[in-house]
């Protein structure tokens, strides 16, 4: 469960693309949110690079709202390949799981 003070970054990865969202979950409303389909994020390299670039994008928004501390919520997948360089990138960016 996400708070205001530490919300969950939660992570959805499909075929083709990996989204995140900093979810305040006792006000029930999304505080930031960063995709592999956004506009700002360079869309060469793999997925891994993809990923970690998203993760660096949300680190950023959340830096934004003066958000250091996250719950990780890898939403069931394994800790592994996209969503492990995802949370790294975040880490990168100042996050703190």
């Amino acid at each position: 469960m996400g708070t205001a003070q530490r919300p969950r970054l939660s992570v959805y990865r499909s075929n083709k693309a990996i989204y995140c969202q900093l979810i305040d979950a006792d006000q029930g409303v999304t505080l930031a949110y960063a995709s592999s389909k956004d506009a700002g994020l360079d869309a060469g390299g793999t997925k891994v690079d993809q990923a970690k670039q998203v993760g660096k994008a949300i680190a950023e928004k959340a830096s934004g709202k003066n958000i250091e501390l996250v719950v990780f919520d890898r939403s069931g997948y394994l800790y592994h390949g996209r969503v492990k360089a995802l949370a790294d990138g975040a880490r990168e960016g100042g996050l703190k799981f």
